[in-house]
C-alpha cells in the first residue's frame, strides 16, 4: 500500500465535502456557531445547551470542577453553569461533544478501540494545555483548552475512513510514517476548516505539526507541543507513525527545569484530573 497516496485520497475525500459529522452532534455544532452571533443571548444559549443531554451534562460538570468552582457551591442546571463558565469555555465544550461523537464513527471494533484511546489522549492534552497556558506560556487558558480539544480531529476522521482502506491502520509501529511526514497536516487542515476553527488556533496546530519548540516556550503552539509530550496517554496514530516519546524527556528538561515542571504538575494535578473527568462525562 502506498500510504502517502492513501492519505492524500483521504484528504481529498474530506475536501470534497465528505466530512460528515454525526447527527447527534448537530446541536453542539449549532451552539458553537450561535456563540459567534453578536445578537445571541445567554438565555437562548442555555436553552440550546439544555436540549443536548451530553453537552448539558458536560457543561454542568465543568462548572463544578475545581477550575471553575473555587467556592465549592455546586451548580445543578445548565443556565447557571453557562453563566459560570462563560462563552469561551462553552465553545470548547460544544466542540468537545462534536469531537467525542467523531470517536463513535469508527467502523470496526479495532478502530473503535483506537478512537477511544485517541479521545483519552485528546482529553489529557486539552487539560494540560489549559494548565501550561496559565503557568508556563502565559497564553489564554481557554483558547489553549480549545486547541487541545481539536488538535487531533484529522486523526478521528482518518480512523472513521480507515475501513475503506483495508490495512491502513493494521500495520506495525512505523507503518504509518507518512502520517508524520505531512499526512496529518494534509487531512487535519481540511477537517479543522470544516469545524470553523479560529485562525489563531489553526496556526497553533500548524506550529505543533512542525514541531519546533521555542526556548523558553511562549506561544500557543509551544503550549500544544508541551502538552502533547507530557500526556500520559500517547496517540495511537503517533505510535503507528513511529513517533515514539524517545527524547521527549530531554527536550522538556531543556524547555523547563525539573523543579519548575514537577512543581507545576504537582500543584495542577487536581485541576488536570478535574478537567479530564468533566470531559469524560
Amino acid at each position: 500500500m502506498d500510504v502517502h497516496a492513501t492519505l492524500a485520497k483521504v484528504a481529498e475525500d474530506a475536501a470534497r465535502g465528505e466530512v460528515i459529522f454525526p447527527t447527534t452532534a448537530d446541536l453542539a455544532i449549532k451552539v458553537a456557531r450561535t456563540i459567534d452571533d453578536p445578537g445571541c443571548s445567554m438565555d437562548h444559549l442555555a436553552k440550546l445547551v439544555q436540549a443536548d443531554p451530553l453537552l448539558s451534562a458536560r457543561v454542568v460538570a465543568i462548572a463544578n470542577s475545581v477550575v471553575y468552582n473555587r467556592t465549592g457551591k455546586a451548580i445543578t442546571d445548565a443556565k447557571n453553569a453557562v453563566s459560570r463558565i462563560g462563552l469561551k469555555t462553552l465553545r470548547v465544550l460544544a466542540t468537545s461533544v462534536v469531537v467525542r461523537q467523531m470517536e463513535g464513527m469508527a467502523k470496526t471494533p479495532e478502530h473503535r478501540q483506537m478512537a477511544v484511546r485517541l479521545w483519552e489522549h485528546t482529553a489529557h492534552v486539552a487539560a494540560l494545555s489549559h494548565v501550561l497556558a496559565r503557568r508556563v506560556t502565559h497564553q489564554d487558558p481557554d483558547t489553549a483548552f480549545f486547541a487541545g480539544i481539536v488538535h487531533e480531529v484529522g486523526g478521528f476522521y482518518l480512523i472513521s475512513r480507515a475501513s475503506h482502506y483495508p490495512g491502513l491502520l493494521e500495520g506495525a509501529n512505523g507503518s504509518l510514517e507518512a502520517w508524520d511526514e505531512g499526512g496529518e497536516a494534509e487531512v487535519g487542515r481540511v477537517v479543522l476548516k470544516r469545524l470553523g476553527v479560529p485562525d489563531a488556533v489553526f496556526g497553533a496546530i500548524e506550529g505543533m505539526w512542525e514541531g519546533y519548540l521555542a526556548m523558553p516556550p511562549e506561544t500557543l503552539a509551544d503550549t500544544l507541543i508541551l502538552a502533547n509530550e507530557l500526556s500520559p496517554v500517547e496517540s495511537p496514530l503517533a505510535q503507528l507513525a513511529g513517533m515514539g516519546n524517545e527524547g521527549v524527556e530531554a527536550r522538556i528538561d531543556v524547555a523547563l527545569d525539573d523543579e519548575t515542571l514537577d512543581s507545576i504538575l504537582k500543584e495542577s494535578e487536581e485541576e488536570v484530573e478535574s478537567l479530564i473527568g468533566a470531559l469524560r462525562s
